[in-house]
């Protein structure tokens, strides 16, 4: 019997700098930081050709060029739009 990962996950970022298996991302899936908390998710890489999606990268790379201070992707959007938008990337 196997496990399904959900498509979204969400942890704090104090969290996961306690517990190194808390930073660790399953294969095909990405961490992505959102708002002005820096909430981490893990999505999944597939979202990454979505165009929704793609507009939240163009803003980042706006925002932060290639420069990422926590490590992993920063996106500068609230947290609400991350998750409107990842809800219908999961519906496709």
């Amino acid at each position: 019997m196997g496990f399904r990962l959900p498509s979204i996950r969400r942890s704090s970022f104090a969290a996961n700098q306690t517990s190194s298996k808390a930073v660790e991302v399953p294969k095909g899936y990405l961490a992505v930081y959102i708002g002005e908390r820096m909430r981490r998710f893990v999505i999944p890489i597939s979202y990454l050709t979505q165009p929704s999606f793609q507009d939240l990268l163009s803003q980042a790379e706006e925002e932060f060029g290639y420069n990422h201070p926590w490590g992993g992707l920063t996106i500068p959007c609230s947290e609400d739009v991350f998750q409107s938008i990842t809800s219908h990337l999961n519906g496709l």
